[in-house]
């Protein structure tokens, strides 16, 4: 597990990704921007990934575009200006299997509902029957697919992945972060 500290980091850019999850299947696209409210100009995506730092080989302005996926391109990524200034960071997993876990790639707010979807990779739609886990524990099974907190709090913090019959999803660190708090101040934490 890694466990990654944000400092340094400038609120006023974000790194945008679509589709917007933290886990996709290898051999599917994916596009990671730099989007300021000011100008994301002077911006470049970077990433963390086997053991090395690295600018995005595939980057366009200020947008890392990544065709066919393989697992190698799993990793953490942000934005960094050229006086480098830093943005958020993210955890990207890549999965060779056929399920995934659909999550949001930012944090939860209190009091807000979270949504998970058990993907397959022949339909990229929910799956009929998924069992979700939170933490290594089953915390809903049989479902269509599909798993709703209507009112998050901070103990549904952790790491969540889905089971089906045609496979497993990767774990994915589930962040809920409290309505006052600033989000320059947030902890993320990698996923396995």
């Amino acid at each position: 597990l890694r466990f990654i500290s944000v400092s340094g980091v400038s609120p006023s850019v974000s790194l945008v990704v679509r589709p917007s999850r933290s886990q996709h299947f290898s051999s599917d696209s994916l596009s990671l921007s730099c989007e300021d409210q000011r100008n994301s100009a002077g911006w470049t995506v970077r990433r963390y990934t086997d053991r090395h730092t690295e600018e995005c080989s595939k980057l366009s302005g200020s947008t890392c575009r990544l065709v066919s996926l393989s697992t190698s391109d799993a990793g953490v990524y942000w934005c960094q200006s050229e006086s480098g200034e830093k943005s958020h960071r993210l955890k990207i997993s890549v999965h060779d299997g056929d399920v995934i876990l659909e999550s949001s790639v930012d944090p939860v707010i209190e009091g807000h509902t979270l949504t998970l979807h058990c993907l397959h990779r022949s339909t990229n739609s929910p799956i009929l029957r998924a069992d979700f886990y939170k933490d290594g524990s089953l915390v809903q099974n049989q479902t269509t697919g599909e798993m709703i907190i209507t009112t998050v709090s901070k103990s549904h913090e952790g790491f969540y992945y889905c089971k089906t019959e045609r496979g497993q999803s990767l774990h994915s660190w589930i962040s809920v972060r409290e309505k006052k708090e600033n989000h320059a101040d947030l902890e993320q934490h990698g996923g396995e």
